[in-house]
């Protein structure tokens, strides 16, 4: 093992600190070589340091001599500058063969977060803290600078409950984690959320039939708040106030207010919710937040208008565009399907207000979500990024785990700079995996989500992805083949050639396979680990 010199300029700064931390720990992990940090060789291997003139969050990397030279713009920018190096150069079993990209690289887009959805036991609610902060530490090296956590109340009896305790716990030491690596910390809601003992006279309408409402808005809790009495509005502020206490001590970057799924009222005076009731508890909570901090940013979503009741874009857009309510500072628009919202790529961003996304690349014909391993969908993702990306200041994916880790780092890479899904899966494969194998890897990739899109049932004419990661296994690291990233990838690649043979059904065959994956995600208590037990009967 040879030592590495890093020169560290800018070492009294936290986030240039940890990033350098980060750079040691993956470097001696991936090729057993060893960094020491100095201030006192000239020509180190490594130079870490700072210029503001580069463009905010932006780096950039070259040589003189035989050093490399990261250059950070701020805190962000070196940790950014650390990722792309190490993204881009080559690990042998004991070998950093550094990194020879050099260029300057500032980000597109303000926004590039992900949403964790931390519950009904998936991994961000199940699995040790130690390796969730580990994870946020990953996605900061691919450009992330938001993470969005939700504090469900549904579940508790208040916030002094116990079990609400805990998960706030839970959340601020995620969102800690983030802040600790330059990523900003983001709180979602729903606007008319209510507790599970909330007064039953408050109660919202689910119902349909009535007041233009053909459908019932799905996945209604029967806790969500009427806002049309004053009782009610008082109880949403006090709440939402209380939230905002407990997390007082966490950086918050953007609050996100939520309308459906679940949420929403259907009542007389609610409807249509999107452009009436909505508006009234958001403003509500945003003037909350706005005398807590005047820092946090308010972002408006407008998930799911239009799905239960005609109208709501049209008299949402009406609303926002003559009234430009300056508690606005971001919108977001998005939806569970092939296609981006086609009233946004119709007819614009209303208000011109700054967009941002909220791509699903979670569920996505997969059931139970995660149940066969990785589920990278690359051209999925390409096809509806291409179709809004000039209206997009951004984006938060929806996150049910780590089993779309590819998913997640081609959706921050078009954030950053629409950089195509195939080049970030091939950056990817070559750091994750292996560089030499990467072409091979991306191959396999693309016939995972065909599979997937097929919905394994039909007789496919693609090649055998489990041959092709079987076949170069034994080429890789012992680093690399012993991670989840790969193993995800191959036990996907191994239940996909049964669900191929069985026209989409799980068989007695996928059981070592199927437990592993419960094992990684910590999906004991989930879908997974129930599909399982019925393998097992």
């Amino acid at each position: 093992m040879k030592k590495i010199y890093v020169n560290q300029a800018a070492s009294s700064l936290p986030i240039v600190s940890k990033a350098v931390k980060i750079l040691k720990q993956e470097v001696k992990n991936r090729s057993n070589e060893i960094i020491e940090l100095t201030d006192q060789i000239k020509e180190a291997d490594i130079e870490v340091s700072l210029d503001n003139s580069i463009g905010q969050e932006g780096y950039r990397i070259g040589r003189k001599n035989n050093t490399v030279l990261i250059v950070g713009s701020d805190e962000r920018g070196v940790m950014y500058g650390v990722g792309k190096f190490l993204h881009t150069s080559t690990f042998k079993e004991n070998e950093l063969i550094m990194s020879d990209w050099q260029g300057i690289s500032v980000p597109k887009r303000k926004v590039r977060g992900i949403y964790f959805a931390t519950h009904f036991h998936n991994f961000y609610h199940a699995a040790p803290l130690s390796e969730i902060e580990e994870y946020v530490e990953s996605l900061a090296l691919w450009g992330c600078n938001a993470i969005a956590v939700w504090f469900d109340m549904h579940h508790f009896n208040g916030i002094d409950a116990p079990e609400a305790q805990e998960m706030i716990h839970r959340l601020k030491v995620i969102l800690k984690a983030a802040n600790n690596v330059g990523i900003g910390a983001v709180l979602l809601g729903l606007a008319n959320e209510g507790y599970k003992n909330r007064p039953e006279h408050l109660r919202a309408d689910w119902t349909a039939g009535h007041d233009g409402y053909f459908a019932e808005p799905c996945d209604h809790y029967r806790c969500e708040i009427c806002p049309n009495t004053q009782e009610g509005q008082d109880y949403i502020v006090q709440t939402r106030s209380e939230i905002m206490d407990a997390f007082a001590d966490v950086t918050l970057d953007y609050l996100v207010i939520w309308p459906y799924d679940q949420g929403g009222c259907t009542c007389s005076k609610c409807a249509p919710w999107g452009s009436n009731g909505f508006i009234k508890c958001a403003k509500k909570i945003a003037q909350v937040i706005k005398e807590k901090t005047s820092e946090t940013k308010i972002i408006l979503s407008t998930w799911y208008f239009d799905h239960f009741i005609h109208g709501e874009w049209e008299q949402f857009d009406k609303y926002v565009t003559e009234q430009r309510p300056d508690w606005i500072d971001f919108l977001l628009a998005d939806d569970n399907s092939d296609y981006y919202p086609e009233y946004i790529l119709k007819n614009g961003v209303p208000g011109n207000f700054p967009l941002v996304s909220f791509p699903e690349i979670s569920m996505y014909k997969m059931h139970p979500w995660g149940g066969y391993g990785a589920n990278p969908m690359p051209d999925h993702f390409q096809l509806i990024w291409d179709s809004a990306k000039d209206k997009l200041a951004g984006g938060f994916p929806y996150s049910e785990g780590i089993y779309e880790d590819i998913n997640k780092i081609i959706c921050l890479q078009f954030f950053w700079g629409d950089k195509a899904a195939l080049e970030t899966v091939k950056e990817y494969a070559s750091y994750e995996y292996q560089k030499e194998l990467a072409d091979d890897i991306v191959k396999a990739v693309y016939i995972l989500e065909k599979n997937q899109l097929s919905s394994w049932k039909n007789e496919a004419d693609f090649p055998d992805a489990f041959e092709i990661l079987n076949n170069i296994e034994g080429k890789m690291t012992v680093y690399a083949k012993r991670q989840w990233r790969w193993r995800i990838l191959v036990r996907r690649a191994e239940i996909d050639r049964e669900l191929l043979k069985n026209n989409g059904q799980i068989t007695i065959s996928c059981k070592d396979a199927c437990q592993e994956l419960v094992d990684i995600f910590y999906a004991q208590n989930t879908g997974i680990g129930n599909a399982i037990k019925s393998i097992n009967m």
